[in-house]
């Protein structure tokens, strides 16, 4: 029996006993508030993928989940054991547990740190090793689990067929995963672009305009909500994972533009010294930058339910615009989204002078051509 055949009888199964909704593979752009003295200074935030139906066999080789896994979160790090980017089960990713009974209602520094050095120990030693004396080792791996500890995260999800996510672990795990981060071009929005880009080519765009080109997290949000917009027919979903009570509460996430003209510690100087600057930054903000991740509409979601928010179409956010019905009766993932193809090739064709009109195969050439893999 097939994993696909496996997955279909496991939601069938879900319908019969829970009344549910089936669950879908989702690929889903995480993008986390800022906190702390670093997100004073740069208010951007952090952006990661998670995948519902990759797992991971280490931090850096994936795989497809088995019957009752959860996916995966991934993102590009900098300073982690000479890594790309890590790969983490979505539960650990969030709160450094393995179980959902596991997480605490709030949790103090101590008590993250505590939680973080324990999931370290049992699973995460090949990335940061024991130092000598048996202390907890320094460093930023503890990016890599209890996110939910330090900050909100909101996520904007659409369904992933099995061929594609099989294609993507195999170009990820046939690569070289050495350390390549640079905050200006390949940042970890700049990754979760490409890996969202993978699925749904050009998707998520840099904004030249609102952020100098500069990928963050705030814009790869704002475009991927136009991108399900204009294609009503997707199965779209948006959520929120509270930050979990007992710290500093993480603050409103930016983008550069909007930094340099409503965060006082940049404005005020620059006002002083170059006033063009905060003009011209005032002008881009009002033009192309003006996006709350927070206003959008979303479900928020429950450690005890977790996969369920992330994954079915209950949680599914219905953002307006026309939905269509060719599109609406398709039942999987793959036929809605060769229906919207269609939809957009015969818009295109309609468009185009006589002379210019595309023939259904080129239609699927360009396709074919726009699916390339990641740079």
């Amino acid at each position: 029996m097939t994993d696909q055949s496996i997955e279909r009888i496991l939601s069938l199964l879900l319908v019969a006993v829970t009344g549910a909704t089936p669950l879908s593979a989702r690929v889903t752009l995480l993008v986390g508030e800022p906190f702390g003295r670093f997100g004073f200074f740069n208010p951007t935030g952090h952006a990661a993928v998670y995948l519902s139906r990759v797992c991971a066999e280490a931090p850096t080789v994936l795989r497809r989940c088995h019957p009752g896994e959860t996916g995966v979160v991934i993102s590009r790090y900098h300073r982690i054991a000479g890594h790309d980017w890590i790969a983490v089960p979505l539960l650990a990713y969030l709160y450094a547990v393995d179980e959902p009974e596991d997480v605490p209602a709030s949790a103090d520094a101590l008590a993250v740190a505590q939680l973080r050095a324990s999931y370290r120990h049992s699973h995460l030693r090949e990335l940061a090793p024991d130092p000598p004396g048996g202390k907890v080792p320094k460093g930023d791996w503890i990016q890599l689990v209890g996110a939910a500890y330090d900050r909100s995260i909101y996520g904007f999800g659409l369904e992933t067929t099995p061929e594609d996510d099989d294609r993507l672990i195999g170009h990820l795990n046939s690569q070289r995963n050495e350390q390549r981060f640079h905050p200006l071009y390949r940042n970890c929005a700049d990754f979760a672009r490409d890996i969202i880009n993978f699925y749904y080519p050009r998707a998520v765009r840099r904004s030249f305009i609102a952020d100098g080109g500069i990928s963050t997290p705030k814009h790869a949000g704002k475009a991927l909500v136009s991108y399900a917009r204009q294609r009503p027919g997707l199965q779209f979903s948006s959520f929120m994972i509270p930050q979990v009570a007992g710290g500093p509460r993480s603050s409103r996430m930016r983008g550069l533009s909007e930094s340099l003209v409503l965060s006082k510690k940049y404005v005020a100087p620059l006002l002083l010294l170059q006033p063009w600057v905060v003009a011209a930054a005032a002008a881009a903000y009002l033009t192309s930058g003006r996006f709350n991740v927070a206003r959008q509409p979303h479900a928020v979601c429950d450690p005890n339910a977790l996969a369920a928010c992330l994954t079915s179409a209950d949680f599914a956010a219905h953002l307006p615009g026309e939905r269509l019905a060719d599109v609406s009766d398709a039942t999987s993932a793959q036929e809605r989204r060769s229906k919207i193809e269609v939809s957009e090739l015969n818009r295109s064709t309609a468009e185009a002078p006589p002379d210019v009109q595309m023939s259904p195969l080129a239609g699927a050439e360009l396709r074919a051509a726009n699916r390339g893999d990641l740079p």
